[in-house]
């Protein structure tokens, strides 16, 4: 895809899901000011438990860029404990999606806030600067928007299939529940539309991207930026860094490698990021799908690697428009 226009002033735009994304955000604002990094987060797999609203990809946002973040886990605060919801498992409880003690502090205020009718973005906001986060970190949509994974057990909501079944079953479709009626949240169109560069970080293309892209008029927004777009591929060597993205590839018929992720986003990007393990793969995902091919190291291990991610993709999307 060719851009027109680029735009030298606006934000660094991230289509973000859970702990890639996040990772990769970290290492962005490292080398790009957290002021003009705008993060729009997948809430797909938001869900109610124990009677709490809980956001896992934006929690795994916000904890991470402020340095609280569970480095083993990629989710939770670290160093937490469980001893509320082990207590509440020894009442018979549904436990089987374990919340933190100091996490729960986020689950409260959030529940909270929402029910005096505040925007969930609002409350982002508050919880991302209660906790020192300079960059915007906003949910794609105010609305209800639930992913929803069909499979031969039957329909199941996403932490069902995610955390109790341990993604165990097959995923035979999605359906992103409540995407028809949802709008962007505030601040989101305006982000795409006026960014510099607008990266879909390295977060699973059906469970974490879709449902952003599934809200209406944000594909659009992609195809019609005058921003270059830059994919970073989740799949290295043909498996999945993290999470069940490798089976979902091969279960809807797509190939479980870089490739595959290319013809996923040849669309939407002009740039995809892949690791130096894929090599090869390179002049044929140029040929094939018209999308330039960077080769780097992309594998996340600590903050070097993050930072020089960020940076390479940066450098790529600088490229491609004069």
């Amino acid at each position: 895809m060719t851009r027109a226009v680029s735009h030298k002033t606006g934000q660094v735009v991230v289509l973000a899901g859970g702990v890639g994304a996040a990772r990769f955000l970290e290492g962005l604002v490292q080398v790009v000011p957290p002021e003009e990094v705008f993060a729009v987060v997948n809430v797909g797999d938001d869900l109610e438990i124990a009677g709490l609203h809980v956001a896992p990809d934006i929690d795994t946002v916000l904890y991470t860029l402020a340095g609280r973040g569970d480095p083993e886990t990629g989710w939770g605060l670290q160093g937490d404990t469980f001893h509320t919801f082990d207590a509440l498992h020894s009442l018979s409880h549904e436990a089987w999606f374990r919340l933190g003690d100091r996490d729960l502090a986020t689950h409260l205020y959030r529940t909270q806030r929402l029910r005096e009718g505040v925007a969930l973005s609002r409350v982002t906001a508050e919880i991302a600067s209660a906790l020192g986060v300079r960059a915007r970190v906003t949910p794609v949509t105010d609305q209800r928007l639930r992913t929803m994974v069909q499979t031969e057990a039957g329909e199941l909501a996403f932490q069902e299939y995610f955390v109790r079944r341990s993604q165990r079953d097959r995923v035979m479709g999605l359906r992103f529940d409540g995407a028809e009626a949802a709008e962007a949240a505030p601040g989101v169109h305006a982000a795409i539309l006026n960014a510099r560069a607008l990266v879909i970080a390295p977060s699973n293309p059906f469970l974490s991207i879709g449902p952003i892209l599934a809200v209406p008029a944000l594909r659009d927004c992609v195809l019609t930026t005058a921003a270059p777009v830059a994919a970073v591929s989740p799949i290295v060597g043909g498996r999945a860094l993290k999470g069940p993205a490798a089976a979902i590839l091969e279960s809807l018929g797509h190939a479980v490698s870089a490739l595959g992720v290319a013809r996923l986003y040849q669309d939407l990007a002009d740039v995809l990021v892949i690791d130096e393990e894929d090599r090869a793969l390179a002049p044929q995902i140029e040929a094939e799908t018209e999308l330039r091919c960077v080769v780097t190291p992309s594998v996340m291990h600590g903050p070097a690697e993050k930072r020089a991610l960020a940076q390479m993709t940066l450098d790529a999307l600088a490229a491609v428009v004069p």
